[in-house]
């Protein structure tokens, strides 16, 4: 199955002095990615917390490779890589207009629920979470 893709213009705001995004820009651009991801699939951080979920990021982690530039244009691919009971974990690359890596990483979530314990993922997104892609384990 093929992973989400999400589009990203480097803002100057993302950039250090000599132009180079700054490394924290890429957790911020999984997360587009995610969220983009997350709301083709029906759901939405929104619709989550309206039904009494929550979903914190407890682990991330990003391997840079090559840099990305003020004005670059980034593909940052999302897919499913491993979905427990209480958990999920989705993984990233980025990558350039010409399709090099810039960058590879994860962030691992958990689901809450309105008392902040941990909680089974809702059983319609986790259906659609496996659907959508089938390759990713579960327990």
């Amino acid at each position: 199955m093929a992973p989400h893709t999400s589009e990203i213009i480097v803002r100057y705001a993302e950039t250090d002095q000599m132009g180079v995004a700054h490394h924290a820009a890429y957790l911020v651009w999984f997360e587009v990615a995610r969220t983009d991801m997350l709301r083709q699939l029906g759901y939405s951080y929104r619709k989550l917390e309206e039904e009494g979920f929550a979903m914190p990021v407890v682990e991330s982690g990003c391997r840079h490779l090559a840099s990305a530039r003020y004005d670059d244009h980034i593909v940052v691919e999302a897919r499913i890589g491993e979905i427990r009971r209480t958990r999920v974990r989705i993984d990233y690359t980025a990558r350039d207009e010409d399709g090099k890596t810039l960058a590879e990483g994860f962030t691992v979530h958990a689901f809450l629920n309105g008392e902040k314990r941990p909680q089974r993922l809702p059983p319609d997104m986790a259906a659609a979470l496996r659907n959508e892609f089938p390759e990713s384990s579960s327990s």
